[in-house]
């Protein structure tokens, strides 16, 4: 026999859950009503006959019982069973009706709110698939990335970044879907699914971005998506970068002197045009140097003193010259830092940013 979930509650005391595991037919009416079928009327009932799972601990003798459905949206939400001590008097006609018209509205209710409850796991589910992956060092390379939604009340927007481990290098991928909030969040997983998909061609940049332009044309009508796809090397002395702008904001490289560089790679943007046209540049760095991937949900930002001044690429470059040496986590985070800082409490669009460092010393 199943076990039902149960909720005793005895007048003046805390209501307390349960999982029961019984036959209901042990109780006239209560498996037609966990069916959803017509209550049977109380007289029908003999109290004597109730089991001793029925009945709560010190409750006393029975005198009369209720059973009654909890209808649902179109399942039943189960069943509501009162009893009274044969000390009082048996339940009424009316009492019974009152019975059913809140069992209805609890039905209604429960039935509710285990919607909801299976709507917000699959939504947690979902989210939890669109959201950047936390990122590890891997050998030679120091690898870190932040992201902030456009909105506080959301968890996923346009803006993404990932790391795919392919041969003996790994593609770096940030991009920024036109938009943001749910609708552009749908866009950037189909975009992340398919340059997963195009992994075994990754070291063909173009390849890749005219294949996924391919896939996003047409689909989803003005969405269309800029990105930069990066593969890290390491190799005797640093790490090699291959870097390819999809329309994007080109990386920064800054180097162990403070020198904050442009790596010289454009490109077209992606699901517009029938073909997409690109650019990739090669970049060495030494140990102690970064490359830094962002979107311009950090150079857009708006705030400052008087919360009317855009963050640009001239800060930015200053903010990057000072980390010069660091970690690829320090310098994620201090330049999320300053533009969270810049941003206070005013609106922002989508904020990604991904770091990619030689690191100094061997693991």
């Amino acid at each position: 026999m199943a076990g039902h979930p149960a909720t005793v509650c005895v007048r003046g005391d805390a209501p307390a859950h349960h999982r029961l595991v019984i036959d209901p037919d042990d109780v006239a009416g209560l498996g037609e009503a966990l069916q959803g079928f017509p209550p049977v009327p109380s007289r029908w009932i003999d109290p004597v006959s109730a089991p001793d799972w029925l009945v709560p601990d010190g409750f006393g003798e029975i005198g009369s019982i209720v059973v009654t459905p909890l209808p649902g949206h179109g399942v039943p939400a189960g069943a509501l069973v009162l009893l009274r001590r044969s000390a009082d008097r048996a339940y009424t006609p009316d009492e019974e009706v009152f019975a059913r018209l809140f069992a209805a509205r609890a039905g209604s209710a429960i039935s509710a709110a285990r919607s909801f409850a299976a709507q917000a796991s699959i939504t947690e589910t979902l989210v939890r698939e669109l959201l950047p992956p936390v990122l590890h060092r891997v050998e030679g390379v120091e690898l870190a990335g932040r992201y902030r939604p456009a909105s506080d009340s959301e968890r996923v927007g346009g803006d993404f970044y990932d790391v795919h481990p392919v041969g003996d290098e790994h593609l770096a991928v940030l991009g920024d879907v036109c938009g943001k909030g749910l609708e552009a969040a749908v866009v950037t997983g189909k975009v992340r699914s398919v340059v997963q998909a195009l992994l075994p061609m990754s070291d063909d940049h173009q390849r890749v971005l005219t294949l996924l332009n391919d896939a996003l044309l047409g689909r989803h009508g003005t969405r269309f998506v800029t990105l930069v796809l990066a593969s890290v090397r390491p190799v005797e002395g640093g790490v090699r970068l291959r870097l390819t702008s999809g329309g994007h904001l080109p990386p920064l490289v800054v180097r162990t002197t403070g020198a904050v560089e442009e790596a010289p790679t454009s490109g077209t943007l992606v699901g517009v045009l029938p073909e997409v046209v690109s650019t990739t540049a090669e970049v060495l760095l030494a140990p102690g140097e970064t490359c830094l991937l962002y979107t311009d949900g950090i150079t857009e930002a708006v705030g400052g003193p008087l919360g009317d001044e855009m963050f640009g690429e001239e800060r930015l470059h200053a903010v990057l010259a000072s980390c010069a040496g660091m970690p690829a986590d320090a310098v994620a985070e201090h330049v999320h830092m300053v533009a969270a800082e810049w941003i206070g409490g005013g609106s922002h669009d989508d904020i990604a940013l991904l770091a990619v460092t030689a690191p100094r010393y061997a693991s």
